[in-house]
């Protein structure tokens, strides 16, 4: 067990690696993440800049790193010129970028006006149904006018993912009966997780073949000493996925590096083993974004 991750593949579809918090060691933040058994990192792209540096990242480590391309809904209100969507356009159709996003809805915070986020919400669910790529889904109190707009592209939709789902057991219901893939993160150690995706897990309500695995880096860290954690997801965890959450992750900056652990912890809430979870969700990643071997 202490050291299955050695021969496993964990796939992190949700980093932000171009976040300035990397801007001196990227290279050890990648060996590490190497080290600790994820192969395979999706770099997220929240703006035109931003989704171009990600893609640049696929390039400085090609088969390793993969990138989206997206304008996060805080972000929306700076989508102002036409030439700005030519230009994520033609950042979303190169091969290295596997999905369209970070986008979506988040009327919890006013960064930008929600008609603002509803607009560039929709031309990127377009663009993706034109390039055939998968929508990487930021939502937070909006699911009623996410779901009316990813609706209305009826059959046309690509798979869509929820990236770092946060929400209710009722909301992930109604995404898990559309389809959609959820992304789990550290927040699964928060208390607030109580009522939400723990149960979602510990009642098997999300099926194995729709979780995906993220860590959301420099967000997210799991808090593995969190207070709430029942003790026999405690147990699941194995030393070699905490040393490396200890020595290299902290609330300011989560890494990589963290994946094991929260697949050890998602694995202990459902009642399964690690490798299995590790498995199935690398093997989702694979399938979904077209990641090659």
């Amino acid at each position: 067990m202490k050291g299955c991750y050695e021969n496993l593949i964990v796939i992190d579809i949700g980093a932000n690696l171009t976040n300035k918090k990397y801007g001196r060691d990227l290279d050890s933040v990648v060996q590490r993440a190497k080290d600790a058994g994820v192969q395979k990192i999706m770099v997220t792209g929240t703006s035109v800049r931003n989704s171009k540096e990600a893609l640049r990242l696929t390039r400085l480590y090609p088969g390793t790193i993969y990138s989206t391309a997206g304008v996060h809904p805080h972000d929306a209100k700076s989508m102002v010129e036409e030439a700005q969507w030519a230009e994520l356009r033609a950042l979303a159709a190169a091969p290295e970028c596997v999905a369209l996003g970070e986008c979506g809805l988040n009327y919890t915070k006013d960064f930008s006006e929600p008609h603002v986020q509803r607009h560039a919400f929709t031309k990127q669910v377009e663009m993706a149904c034109e390039l055939q790529k998968p929508l990487f889904v930021h939502e937070k109190e909006a699911q009623d006018d996410l779901l009316k707009i990813l609706d209305e592209f009826g059959n046309r939709l690509p798979p869509v993912v929820i990236h770092s789902f946060t929400g209710s057991v009722e909301q992930g219901l109604k995404y898990i009966e559309k389809g959609f893939y959820l992304g789990i993160t550290g927040y699964i150690c928060k208390d607030k997780s109580d009522g939400g995706i723990r149960r979602l897990l510990s009642e098997r309500i999300l099926p194995l073949d729709k979780l995906l695995v993220e860590t959301d880096s420099p967000f997210m860290y799991p808090n593995m000493r969190a207070s709430k954690l029942p003790l026999h997801v405690k147990d699941s965890l194995t030393e070699r996925s905490m040393n490396f959450v200890n020595r290299y992750c902290t609330f300011q900056r989560n890494e990589p590096c963290a994946l094991p652990a929260i697949v050890e912890l998602a694995a202990g809430f459902m009642g399964r083993s690690p490798q299995d979870v590790a498995l199935a969700t690398a093997f989702n990643a694979l399938k979904l974004f077209g990641l090659s071997h």
